[in-house]
């Protein structure tokens, strides 16, 4: 894509907080206009410092920041026309909210009557109208949340940066918001970077998900591409319950790959990582909730019930093969849960299953 088409650039961008220790090591993104991207990665993997960078509130020791087209690495923050909603969204409480909506108007000299204008059609998009003379206390969390929004959407801004913004709000909060915050995205075109831990903030919101891991991008595609076919363990891992299969490659047909789990049987594999030749020890990958209980006898993997988990709708199992792998299963109750110790039989459907 043409670079003009793109709100974020990022060449080969590295920052270093000493010499031993690299937060961003060398990475290429590219946000294009009007999308979703969120950077989703465990504490210290270099998300927030990629997203900082973006902002210029932090100098990159190698590489470019591209913002529409343009080199901004030596452009001030207040200068690159980005609007910020960070995790304790630094509202200034003794400003009223009309005040706090408005503020980064009055640093761009905007007349007073399109402020007015602007703070209204602001708090009309975040659905919170009627509020400009309150105060932050006096509004909940998820109000103030989007404030915090409201005040990053006056501006018009090139792109937005969201940094774990819905982390302080209780869980059914921050699922309303979740959807609100996509909605309003989608409805105003803007293109999005957000930062989060929460794989299902990432795989709900995403137009692209970048999953970050010491510095480095592990792997970036669409939500259903990187959970449905990681690229590695630790995206495996991180997106979701994953089991892990050591296994030998038996034959490759055009089929599927047939691999050998030893005293469990065998097992039909349609997707692979990278190519593979039969005798090869490999790391086959299925998701819990990937895995099927039959009773037994009727194919599949032979399996006994070794641990319970009930969660009301769902139950999740330990399942022990034969020869002592265990893997992990989480099914939708419609009956009682499985017993201790019962004999099953475990049905994996040869598409949901892929060699690392």
């Amino acid at each position: 894509m043409p670079s003009d088409m793109n709100a974020v650039e990022l060449h080969r961008i590295t920052r270093r907080f000493s010499s031993a220790v690299v937060a961003v090591d060398s990475i290429d993104l590219t946000v294009p206009a009007g999308a979703f991207v969120t950077l989703l990665g465990p504490s210290g993997c270099g998300k927030t410092t990629t997203l900082r960078m973006i902002a210029g509130l932090e100098t990159p020791d190698e590489g470019d920041v591209m913002i529409k087209g343009k080199r901004m690495n030596e452009v001030p923050i207040h200068r690159r026309n980005l609007g910020m909603v960070f995790q304790n969204y630094a509202l200034f409480p003794h400003k009223t909210i009309y005040d706090n909506v408005a503020f980064g108007l009055k640093y761009r000299d905007v007349d007073k009557n399109e402020i007015r204008r602007r703070v209204k059609h602001a708090l009309d998009i975040v659905r919170l109208p009627g509020v400009e003379e309150r105060f932050p206390a006096q509004l909940s969390g998820g109000q103030q949340q989007r404030i915090a929004l409201a005040r990053a959407l006056v501006i018009e801004p090139d792109v937005l940066l969201l940094d774990e913004p819905l982390s302080a709000l209780d869980a059914n909060l921050r699922e309303e918001m979740r959807v609100e915050l996509k909605n309003i995205q989608r409805r105003i075109g803007v293109a999005t970077v957000f930062v989060t831990h929460d794989q299902g903030e990432a795989l709900a919101m995403s137009d692209l998900v970048v999953v970050m891991n010491k510095g480095h991008i592990e792997q970036m595609g669409a939500p259903t591409e990187v959970y449905e076919h990681p690229g590695s363990e630790f995206v495996a891992t991180f997106l979701g319950n994953a089991n892990f299969l050591p296994a030998t490659v038996r034959q490759v047909a055009p089929e599927g790959i047939s691999v050998d789990l030893g005293a469990a049987g065998s097992l039909l594999v349609s997707d692979a990582a990278r190519p593979v030749s039969p005798g090869e020890a490999v790391k086959v990958v299925v998701r819990a909730e990937k895995i099927d209980i039959i009773p037994p006898g009727n194919g599949g993997l032979p399996a006994t019930v070794a641990d319970v988990d009930y969660l009301g709708s769902m139950a999740r199992y330990q399942m022990e093969l034969p020869g002592g792998h265990r893997l992990l299963s989480l099914v939708s109750l419609k009956d009682r849960a499985l017993e201790l110790g019962q004999s099953v039989s475990l049905q994996i459907d040869p598409r949901h299953c892929r060699i690392l």
